[in-house]
């Protein structure tokens, strides 16, 4: 059966994440002895005793998220050396472990990477006021007119039934007013720090863009489906220009999660905190098998499924 990994992203953050995994594998426990050398601080304790606070700032949450899903994905491949997958993705800061276990990125740099990308969306949304909203149950037709209407604009593609829409704060709490009026099923303003994923990002793009600009990219061992194109990565100069268009475009969840289908994926293994992406994929196709690995029960259950009759 072909598969592909998916990794999460920043919001399925817990106090105690990896650490289990760091206690049961040397390999684990060297993952977040690099990324505190990298850091200079210690990430371990945070991801391991908190407080959460701490833990959800956007500079300390992304290389957190990042680097607990790289040890759930290095205990699949220790456990089961001949793991076989066909493609990454993941969501917005996941997509960079995606390319990471693709060996697109280096390790350290990835780390690298994610502090200071979290540092730039934070310090653009303290320039600007802003907000986001999942709206559930409205038709994305119906969505675009809302957004030209308040200057709001689409931020997630998550499911068929599930998208979210970003802006500015009093955009957003109309938007979400005309969602209602229109017949969504539901709405709900997200707990963020700010727009992600619109326009009222672009200071962090381009901040981001320069970083980039000398970090060196390879190209995927594996396809790694991009959340701008909901196609496959291509060159490294390519991989350079998509990851800073990331910041300010729509997450394309939904076309990636398709891509993987039409290709012929018929399982889906989520790694890192949480299982949002595992859900979010059974509503886009209900027959697709998904696991996920966010701890060591996780990783024993997956691997009964993976090594069992048939095999996931």
């Amino acid at each position: 059966m072909k598969r592909a990994i998916v990794f999460t992203g920043q919001g399925s953050q817990f106090v105690g994440m990896g650490k289990d995994l760091a206690q049961a594998f040397p390999e684990c426990r060297a993952l977040f002895d690099a990324a505190n050398a990298v850091l200079g601080f210690d990430l371990a304790r945070l991801c391991f005793e908190g407080p959460l606070e701490e833990l959800t700032k956007s500079d300390h949450c992304q290389p957190a998220i990042f680097v607990t899903s790289v040890a759930c994905f290095t205990g699949l491949k220790k456990l089961y050396p001949e793991f076989d997958w066909g493609g990454a993705a993941g969501l917005s800061l996941g997509e960079w472990t995606a390319l990471h276990a693709a060996d697109a990125l280096a390790f350290d740099d990835a780390v690298r990477i994610l502090r200071a990308r979290g540092r730039f969306m934070q310090e653009a949304c303290e320039q600007q006021q802003g907000g986001m909203v999942s709206v559930m149950g409205l038709a994305l037709p119906e969505l675009e007119k809302i957004c030209a209407a308040t200057g709001v604009e689409i931020a997630n593609l998550n499911s068929p039934e599930q998208t979210v829409l970003s802006g500015e704060k009093a955009g957003i709490q109309e938007a979400e007013k005309m969602a209602q009026a229109a017949g969504a099923k539901k709405t709900v303003p997200l707990n963020v720090a700010g727009a992600f994923h619109s326009r009222l990002m672009a200071p962090a793009a381009a901040q981001l863009e320069q970083l980039l600009a000398d970090v060196p990219f390879r190209k995927p061992t594996v396809p790694v489906v991009a959340n701008v194109t909901g196609q496959p990565h291509g060159e490294p100069d390519e991989i350079r220009r998509v990851m800073v268009r990331q910041v300010t475009s729509p997450v394309r969840w939904v076309a990636g999660v398709q891509w993987f289908l039409q290709d012929g994926v018929k399982a889906f293994v989520e790694c890192g905190p949480g299982k949002v992406l595992a859900g979010l994929i059974k509503r886009i196709d209900k027959d697709a098998a998904t696991l996920n690995i966010q701890d060591c029960v996780s990783l024993e259950k997956a691997l009964a499924a993976l090594r069992g009759a048939g095999g996931v």
